[in-house]
């Protein structure tokens, strides 16, 4: 009833677990990580005390594999279960009982493991993996392509429900270092049509809104377009000044301003430069107000 990848990138310590399935909220069942030790995704007759207890078997130091067969050992539904587990050097296993609903298996590869149980067929699997071997980007990219292949390729043969991703990486999401826990990506669609594209629309916002991995040369200057946010800004009710074309004081504030009630405090600068995807989407915001 489901489809999911686990996969770490042992270099910049990035882990974690995509999932998609023909079952409501599958992001509240299936994926578990935890930074700096591993990700683990258990699914058909899900067991969810399973996650915690290979999490922790991998922080004590057992392989997966060794993990994997010790959760299962005394396990009646063995044959019922479908479980892929990843650490953070790289070290993977997964099992499929041999009693999953048809299509089930798994595909292992460097890093990662690709697993499904009532697909359309083999090729969701095949596809997924070629989609996470052949991106490009950080490790939360490779994610969202491989569910996308896997979706495209049929996916749940029974159609489409939920989805979800959750990425961990060192500093990583909401207060960097500083603040935060490393909690990368955290997103989910419970009961959608069309689950795993609205997760991908999801994830855009996300990076737009959290993520903290712009092109550095994707910045404008305020001073240049001073006269198109002045006039951005006050239709979205931020600025009441004269529309002259300055980088004022009270431009300034105006744009902090609206960043911050649009929850862009990640991306403030303090260069006289604004980023380029922040301008865009305020660009956008006053079109549509003006409409």
């Amino acid at each position: 009833m489901t489809f999911s990848i686990v996969a770490v990138d042992p270099e910049t310590g990035e882990m974690g677990v995509a999932v998609a399935s023909k079952f409501i909220a599958a992001g509240s069942i299936v994926p578990w990580v935890e930074l700096g030790v591993g990700a683990v995704a258990t699914q058909s007759w899900a067991n969810v005390k399973f996650g915690p207890a290979i999490l922790r078997l991998l922080q004590l130091g057992y392989t997966p594999e060794r993990a994997v067969k010790m959760v299962l050992l005394e396990d009646p539904r063995r044959e019922l279960r479908q479980v892929a587990a990843v650490n953070a050097r790289g070290e993977v296993y997964a099992f499929t009982g041999k009693d999953c609903i048809e299509y089930a298996g798994h595909i292992v590869g460097e890093g990662f493991s690709v697993q499904g149980n009532i697909l359309a067929g083999r090729e969701v699997l095949e596809s997924m993996a070629r989609a996470f071997e052949s991106t490009k980007g950080e490790l939360v990219d490779k994610l969202l392509a491989a569910l996308v292949a896997g979706d495209q390729a049929g996916g749940d043969r029974r159609g489409r429900e939920s989805a979800a991703i959750i990425v961990y990486k060192p500093c990583g999401g909401y207060g960097g270092c500083d603040e935060g826990v490393g909690k990368y990506v955290d997103l989910r669609v419970d009961h959608h049509p069309d689950a795993v594209n609205e997760l991908v629309r999801y994830f855009k916002i996300w990076e737009l809104t959290i993520l903290e991995r712009e092109d550095p040369r994707d910045v404008v200057r305020v001073e240049d377009v001073a006269e198109e946010l002045q006039v951005a800004l006050r239709k979205l009710g931020f600025y009441r000044g004269e529309v002259d074309g300055r980088a004022s004081n009270e431009l300034i504030e105006a744009l902090e301003s609206w960043m911050a009630v649009n929850n862009f405090e990640n991306k403030m600068r303090k260069d006289g430069y604004i980023w380029g995807s922040v301008y865009r989407f305020l660009l956008e915001e006053a079109g549509r107000r003006g409409e």
